[in-house]
């Protein structure tokens, strides 16, 4: 079992270049995958992306590309038509007000757009130094997914073990509920026919007690229940990541039980269905952080 949530953070620094990766992982009931690099390495986002569809199947996963360097290899432009524009515009300006003096070229440089800086940046060179520092982010960010995951399962094992001992209490009171509903069935037939009960086929009364059977026994939804937890049971060591399929599972263990709890007047069957439900809703809260 795999949890869907978790975080990892790893850096380095080499030469004039410092990378940092971080990830974020959140509950999700897709695949959704955010990716926050600098601009200028945005063609680099694909190969992010990958890595993590390779590992992450359902989730909110976040990932945090920093680049800090010093000593970059810069080429310097001026814009000269921009230059030529701001110095006219001040000339034109310092002639309105009378003000003496030409525009200082310091003062030029400084407007937007004159001075156009290139950074002479390698696309290939940058994912030299990112990749490792990204893969060694993402393992770490699985082995904290997995160890959480199995922190979950085993809660989770522990709440399905305390529906299938609830269950085993449940069976041992189905014959108790089947005899119950037969007593029942005969009672009502004596108080109606009084001394004329032995005029009654058994048959109308086998008949009659089949019919009730059928309505209110509960040995069929405990049949189902069972089959559902050894399915249960069974995905989750078959699945590396049964999510989706066990919280089916959980929906048909949910109507199973409801059902037993409907047709049952049992203080005893009660009981153990109030902490069948509470189980199940452990299991269902836990399920919704795994894949």
């Amino acid at each position: 079992m795999i949890s869907m949530t978790g975080y990892a953070y790893c850096e380095k620094t080499a030469h004039d270049l410092s990378v940092s990766a971080e990830i974020k992982g959140y509950n999700s009931r897709y695949l959704d995958i955010f990716i926050n690099l600098p601009p200028w390495l945005s063609m680099l986002e694909s190969k992010i992306r990958e890595k993590i569809i390779s590992v992450c199947g359902r989730g909110k996963v976040e990932v945090f590309i920093r680049i800090r360097e010093r000593n970059a290899s810069v080429n310097i432009n001026i814009n000269s038509n921009a230059a030529k524009a701001y110095y006219n515009a001040i000339d034109v300006l310092a002639k309105e007000l009378r003000i003496k003096g030409k525009p200082d070229i310091t003062a030029l440089l400084e407007m937007d757009g004159v001075l156009e800086i290139e950074k002479n940046r390698d696309d290939e060179r940058y994912w030299k130094e990112i990749e490792p520092v990204f893969m060694q982010t993402l393992d770490v960010f699985c082995t904290e997914r997995d160890r959480e995951g199995k922190h979950t399962e085993k809660n989770i094992l522990e709440n399905l073990s305390v529906i299938e001992d609830s269950l085993k209490i449940v069976s041992s009171f189905a014959p108790a509920i089947e005899n119950g509903i037969k007593e029942n069935i005969r009672t009502r037939f004596a108080e109606v026919l009084g001394n004329q009960l032995q005029l009654i086929e058994e048959n109308k009364i086998l008949a009659e007690t089949a019919s009730l059977l059928l309505k209110y026994t509960i040995a069929e939804e405990i049949s189902r229940l069972g089959s559902h937890l050894n399915e249960f049971r069974s995905e989750n060591v078959r699945n590396s990541k049964p999510g989706k399929k066990l919280d089916f599972l959980c929906q048909e263990i949910n109507r199973e039980i409801n059902t037993i709890g409907s047709k049952s007047a049992i203080i005893e069957v009660s009981g153990e269905v109030v902490k069948m439900k509470e189980a199940l809703e452990n299991i269902r809260e836990q399920l919704r952080n795994v894949e």
